[in-house]
């Protein structure tokens, strides 16, 4: 139950504030979409793109078992990071 409750915070904070969050935010605002139907039609795409890397991530297991896939994840994460800063400080 710990590593359920682990996921579920990771993920829940890595979405608050992304441009999903955001987008969905605008559709709810606007009166012809009821905020029932944007709800589920979020929803359902976050279970599918979550269903999508769940099915990667398993192929990716069984066949890049030798690769250390956190590392590499976590050095693109620094470089995305880094990049944005450069960004920011370099007037682009």
């Amino acid at each position: 139950m710990q590593h359920l409750l682990a996921i579920f915070a990771t993920v829940f904070l890595a979405e608050l504030g992304d441009k999903t969050q955001l987008a969905t935010l605008l559709f709810a605002t606007e009166r012809q979409h009821p905020p029932v139907l944007v709800f589920l039609a979020a929803a359902l795409a976050l279970v599918a793109s979550t269903a999508l890397a769940v099915a990667l991530g398993t192929l990716a297991e069984r066949y890049l078992t030798m690769i250390p896939l956190k590392l590499i994840a976590g050095i693109g994460f620094v470089a995305i990071g880094l990049w944005t800063l450069w960004g920011h400080y370099s007037g682009a």
